[in-house]
């Protein structure tokens, strides 16, 4: 029997996927500590994760059967790349299943700052009815500079061509052939980014090129009518140059989903009235956590079976 490890909150669909499959069966132990997963996880033929468990070197160490490790999400940063690698083991990720969750994600937190949504709210369940106070603006016409052209940061750019916004677009690894058919305007340097964009949204995998990839000095670039968006990993903008320039009214705004540690201990940025915060809600979407869950438990089915792996992430 090949027995696959749920180690966190994975969709009953995928779970099923799994267990109707002939010599194969799920088992469902969700909320590990770092030295009860290393106990166990050597009975194991594969893994599925989302984001909250580790799968570090030290629970690596004695990795037993396992042959497999699928992330249902894109990032793999809470998974030791390296480590599994030396022990012949593939790791694997879904990056389009939450695509489209993510980039209306950055939407519904654009629109929530500029409309000032959750002040509004509860002003008016408050008794108040203030609507000089809660002044907003519009994304039409606006410059949405997106970091970062994979998949999600092109979803988001064909979302922000529907509200008519002018975009620009760089991407440090590599520039996809569909973004110009898009409308993306491409930089060659991300400077013009943050010199020229109203919004700045990232996309970009958390690497040690990409943390702290916005800091003080980038923001000191930016017009003071900003608003910054981090939807991808928490770090990529550094959290207390962000803090700063939102104290110093440097930027008009910044709505952040990640941070570098969840949950999250620097809470500076949370004072503000003009920080919107969501906690890592960008995936979290029932049609994403199917899509992604079933993927997951597919592409460990079939490498598992001695079909060829896909999504293999490298590192």
């Amino acid at each position: 029997m090949i027995k696959i490890l749920i180690a966190d909150k994975i969709a009953k669909e995928a779970i099923d996927l799994i267990n109707s499959t002939a010599g194969m069966q799920a088992d469902v132990k969700q909320g590990l500590s770092e030295d009860e997963l290393s106990k166990i996880i050597g009975e194991y033929d594969g893994v599925l994760v989302r984001s909250a468990t580790k799968i570090t070197a030290k629970v690596l160490t004695n990795p037993g059967k396992l042959r497999a490790i699928a992330r249902a999400g894109a990032g793999v940063d809470n998974i030791d790349v390296p480590a599994a690698k030396s022990k012949n083991i593939t790791v694997m990720n879904t990056p389009g299943g939450n695509t489209i969750s993510v980039a209306e994600h950055v939407f519904a937190l654009m629109l929530g700052m500029i409309r000032q949504v959750v002040p509004a709210c509860n002003s008016l369940k408050s008794g108040a009815w203030d609507k000089k106070k809660f002044m907003g603006n519009q994304l039409n016409k606006k410059v949405m500079g997106i970091i970062g052209l994979g998949k999600i940061g092109l979803a988001v750019a064909v979302r922000a061509k529907a509200f008519n916004m002018k975009i620009i677009g760089y991407d440090p690894y590599t520039v996809p052939p569909d973004a110009k058919k898009i409308g993306i305007e491409i930089a060659d340097k991300v400077e013009r980014i943050y010199r020229e964009a109203d919004f700045i949204t990232v996309h970009v995998p958390k690497s040690k090129e990409t943390i702290n990839m916005i800091g003080a000095e980038q923001i000191a670039m930016m017009k003071p009518t900003v608003r910054l968006v981090n939807t991808a990993r928490g770090g990529i903008i550094n959290e207390d140059a962000l803090c700063d320039a939102l104290a110093a009214n440097k930027i008009a705004g910044a709505a952040l989903d990640v941070y570098s540690e969840e949950p999250p201990k620097n809470t500076r940025c949370m004072k503000f009235d003009n920080c919107l915060v969501t906690p890592h809600l960008g995936a979290n979407t029932t049609e994403a956590q199917i899509e992604c869950g079933i993927e997951a438990a597919q592409i460990v089915i079939d490498y598992l079976s001695g079909k060829p792996a896909r999504n293999v992430v490298k590192g």
